[in-house]
């Protein structure tokens, strides 16, 4: 594949997952198996939209924003004051030096300058400014506040919503363009927060403060600077505009490198037993420039814009002292007024300067807020139906009638699927990858509705029961394991809480960990960092099976469960299985056959349909699909 047609490719899995990420839909189902660079929900069908662009709607994005700020808007109208302080300040201060000059330095009368008044004015000179710089001290320390105040609760909101999303979501959408969003778009907003808005008001405010004290000096030297406006604010708006559009493409790049950034790390033992580094480093390569060009094109016309507005400003104080100084030979206008109108000229284009580079900035942290609230508008989960019910306790009758699903609605994954399960009974599913036997488990979940049949647990459809009791009496273990850091106690416990430090052990024991534990440096509490990166693959899983163990679910569902550990630990776990399994409903999704042969029941699945049924010695007998996967007369791929 060349470099162009790589570059395409990688932005379709990446580069317009970032700009849309949130949409749904896509032919695949959700990734129980871990997978690399461009490995399953990369693929090129989803039609995800093209990067960059404007914002959708800027107004509703600053509204919602502001409903962030709007907790604290006593400290927002002290900072405003504190602003009207400053630019009040700094006004005052510069028309002071008229009088200064003209009645201290070099009076108009020609007499000798006042030593002692001056000394007086520039002390009152001095008060004016040393206001000026306390209340802009207080300013940036009020709205510094402000600023986090109202990101910790955007990220509060932001972490609330992923909790209520569902699986589906984290099935189509990158975990390390989910992740951007947390750190460098949470960032553009509270640098918008900080310090831009505080600059954009200022600003505003020492436009029209000068432009009043300028008419007031000299209208005729007004005319010159009014009549530059227009041409300023012309070439400002066309850089502006460019800005707006490379700083939206460079939040989506650096989305988009993130998120290959996570799965590359997350991968890496992929990608060496594959030999793909090099084809690593290449797409990594494409996805940098794309971002570098990016950025260098949003940061270029992001930093031109103050050596354009400032060439203009100097264009500006060149013609008013060059007139200026007309006006003092010819109308006797006093040099106080005209060093003082240079001072305002040079003022007037620095809030014109501030509030051009500032947009840059607030469409930066607009693009940054429109991705995550893209993320905060996502549907979470539906509610339980009202009235939905609690059993408790829960015993374990589990029923699939007539059961047809698909991830995609085009593509039907399940046809027609029926089975019984009760207490205490072991029901396994065997078959090609993709047959669908991992998304029968994740319908048991909820973590999908069906489209037709139903699915009942004592006698009551799962819909109708509240989530958090059908997922509290399911205990699962998946292939993939998962540790969080905290100690080897504290990852067991995750099972059931309020589970005592004797019942730990005890689920330990009945995975057969109690004894590995032990040899760890600090027994139970030993700290497992880096998803448990210092214990091994089968360790982990033992670990993954205690915690399930412990949750007392009457509900159990091991998804390749031993496929991690050798064949000996498989052994020795073997009686803790039994003891785990019994009086619960177990369901069993196994490649290995012989893990399966003592099951009440094997359900053979192909293309999503249950060809075949019975125990081993049925199965066995018919010399069906069973009998050619268990004799190795065919491959379970």
């Amino acid at each position: 594949m060349d470099r162009e047609k790589r570059r395409e490719s990688l932005k379709r899995r990446y580069g317009n997952r970032a700009a849309s990420a949130g949409r749904m839909g896509g032919p695949h189902g959700p990734g129980p198996r871990g997978h690399g660079p461009g490995g399953p929900g990369f693929g090129p069908g989803r039609n995800r939209g093209k990067m960059g662009g404007r914002p959708k709607d800027s107004a509703q994005t600053i509204r919602r924003l502001m409903q962030y700020v709007n907790q604290d808007w006593e400290k927002i109208i002290v900072a405003f004051i504190c602003i009207l302080l400053n630019t009040g300040a700094t006004l005052a201060g510069s028309y002071m030096l008229r009088p200064i000059i003209n009645w201290y330095i070099a009076p108009m009368d020609g007499s000798r300058g006042d030593i002692r008044g001056l000394m007086l004015s520039l002390f009152v000179l001095a008060m004016v400014y040393f206001t000026g710089v306390c209340a802009n001290y207080l300013q940036a320390k009020v709205m510094l506040t402000v600023a986090q105040n109202a990101l910790q609760k955007l990220r509060n909101d932001l972490f609330t919503k992923l909790q209520t999303l569902p699986v589906r979501y984290y099935d189509t959408n990158s975990n390390g363009d989910l992740m951007s969003r947390f750190t460098n778009d949470v960032d553009t907003i509270g640098n918008m927060l900080s310090s831009t808005l505080v600059q954009l008001f200022s600003g505003a405010l020492s436009l029209v403060g000068t432009l009043v004290l300028m008419l007031y000096t000299n209208i005729y030297l007004t005319v010159i600077t009014l009549v530059m406006i227009p041409l300023m604010m012309k070439a400002g708006g066309a850089v502006a505009r460019r800005s707006q559009k490379y700083f939206s493409a460079q939040q989506y790049s650096l989305g988009a490198l993130n998120g290959y950034i996570e799965e590359t790390i997350t991968g890496q033992k992929v990608v060496k037993v594959f030999c793909h580094e090099e084809i690593a480093e290449e797409e990594f390569s494409i996805l940098n420039q794309e971002l570098r060009d990016n950025q260098i094109r949003a940061q270029f016309f992001g930093g031109i814009m103050g050596p354009v507005m400032g060439n203009l400003s100097q264009v500006n104080y060149s013609l008013t002292a060059c007139i200026g100084a007309l006006l003092c030979v010819v109308k006797n206008f006093d040099v106080g007024g005209l060093t003082v109108f240079l001072n305002f000229s040079r003022q007037f284009s620095r809030p014109i300067n501030e509030i051009s580079m500032q947009i840059s900035n607030v469409f930066s942290a607009l693009a940054g807020a429109e991705r995550v609230f893209r993320v905060m508008d996502e549907a979470p989960e539906p509610a339980d139906v009202p009235g939905a019910e609690i059993l408790e306790p829960m015993k374990g009758y589990v029923r699939l009638e007539h059961v047809t699903f698909g991830y995609n609605p085009e593509k039907t994954i399940l046809k027609d699927i029926s089975l019984y399960a009760k207490p205490g009974q072991k029901i396994a599913f065997v078959g090609s990858t993709g047959a669908g036997k991992t998304t029968i488990t994740n319908l048991l979940n909820r973590f999908y509705d069906i489209q037709a049949g139903q699915i009942t647990i004592d006698g009551v459809n799962i819909q109708d029961i509240a989530r958090d009791n059908l997922r509290k009496n399911i205990a699962m273990v998946l292939q993939d394991t998962h540790l969080f850091t905290g100690t080897v106690r504290e990852n067991i416990r995750y099972g059931r809480l309020d589970a005592t430090d004797e019942e730990v052990i005890q689920a330990a024991k009945t995975a057969s960990a109690h004894s590995f534990i032990m040899r760890l440096p600090e027994g139970y509490d030993t700290l497992l960092e880096g998803d448990g990166a210092n214990l091994s693959q089968g360790q982990r899983q033992l670990l993954n099976i205690a915690r399930a163990a412990i949750s007392k679910a009457p509900i159990l569902i091991l998804d390749e469960a031993t496929s991690s550990v050798d064949t000996r630990t498989e052994k020795h776990i073997e009686h803790g299985m039994d003891r785990l399994m019994k009086d619960r409903t177990t369901f069993v999704i196994a490649h290995r056959l012989s893990t399966v042969r003592n099951a009440n029941a094997i359900m053979v699945l192909e293309n999503g349909e249950i060809i075949e049924r019975g125990d081993h010695d049925e199965l066995v007998a018919q010399r069906g699909r069973y009998y050619q996967l268990y004799t190795g007369m065919s491959e379970l791929t």
